[in-house]
């Protein structure tokens, strides 16, 4: 369970340190676009107030504290269900989500809505959708779940 902390905590933190620095110090919250290397990595404010891709957005008060709730629930059972595997990568993989989810819930606590901020956009297509470092550990650590438990799987 240690090791699941550690790497969540790092993750939130990472997290926590980009939006501070990009969000605010950067002030994309009012200057909107920020041209990095265009196209291919940009900073453009969206505030997501739903899941991926804005699915489940919703105005109301009620809507961002059922994803508050869900995203508990979710870090809760996985940090259940961590401590019961073996192994580095299935703790790194936890904690990864963890840390990830208590991330954006930070950001529903705070703003009323997910902070995203990274936009990447390639070979003359333009990607409208933008996402933050958060969602890289949650998709990066559920990936890695899949991977490593697919692994410890009898073959049988």
């Amino acid at each position: 369970m240690k090791r699941i902390l550690i790497v969540a905590l790092i993750a939130f933190a990472l997290d926590r340190l980009s939006k501070v620095w990009i969000v605010h110090w950067l002030n994309l919250r009012e200057r909107g676009f920020i041209e990095v290397v265009d196209p291919y990595l940009n900073f453009a404010m969206g505030w997501n107030r739903g899941i991926n891709f804005g699915l489940f957005a919703g105005n109301d008060d009620a809507a961002r504290w059922i994803l508050i709730a869900i995203a508990v629930g979710i870090c809760g059972w996985l940090l259940w269900w961590g401590r019961q595997q073996a192994g580095l990568w299935m703790a790194v993989g936890c904690g990864l989500v963890i840390g990830g989810a208590i991330g954006n819930v930070w950001d529903r606590l705070q703003y009323g809505a997910v902070a995203d901020y990274l936009n990447m956009s390639c070979c003359g297509i333009r990607n409208p959708y933008t996402f933050n470092v958060a969602d890289v550990f949650i998709f990066a650590g559920a990936a890695l779940l899949i991977v490593v438990s697919g692994r410890t799987q009898d073959k049988a």
